[in-house]
């Protein structure tokens, strides 16, 4: 146990009570903003059945953890597909290429984390445009130094390699 003196300052925790995180409705889904930035961001997504999450993309300093709620996710990891239900875990790390979504038939809800975490909440509004048609997914492509999301060439991503 680390001892403090009375006179030392510790850093604030971060808390987020229920309802008060920061909300952006997708065309088929929802995302809730928990943290931004700092050591991690953190969200909660849900995603209507057989819907795609964020497009094929890969980090270059971050990495991604999924942890599914509910539902089942279908990942591409790289060359491999793998499927997982509530209670599966995912650590994704920088530079390898992923996309995820619901599966078929299956509404998904996860948590996911960055770390290190960087303000992507312009990111997730930005992708929340796209899917509602509001905003063209070129809009994107300058900003992918900014948000850590270099995106990828990978059609039709469901299906193995």
């Amino acid at each position: 146990m680390i001892e403090r003196t009375s006179m030392e300052a510790l850093p604030d925790a971060l808390v987020v009570p229920p309802g008060e995180a920061a909300m952006t409705s997708l065309s088929d889904g929802a995302f809730e903003l928990l943290a931004d930035g700092g050591a991690v961001s953190a969200s909660r997504l849900t995603l209507d059945t057989g819907v795609d999450g964020a497009p094929p993309h890969h980090h270059k300093r971050s990495h991604e953890v999924f942890y599914i709620l509910g539902g089942t996710m279908l990942f591409r990891l790289g060359n491999t597909l793998t499927t997982l239900g509530k209670g599966g875990f995912v650590i994704i790390p920088p530079g390898l290429p992923h996309v995820f979504g619901a599966a078929e038939g299956e509404v998904a809800d996860v948590y996911v984390v960055l770390s290190p975490g960087l303000e992507r909440f312009g990111y997730f509004e930005r992708l929340a445009a796209i899917s509602r048609g509001e905003a063209e997914f070129e809009s994107l492509i300058p900003q992918q130094d900014l948000y850590d999301v270099h995106f990828e060439d990978i059609p039709d991503w469901r299906v193995a390699p």
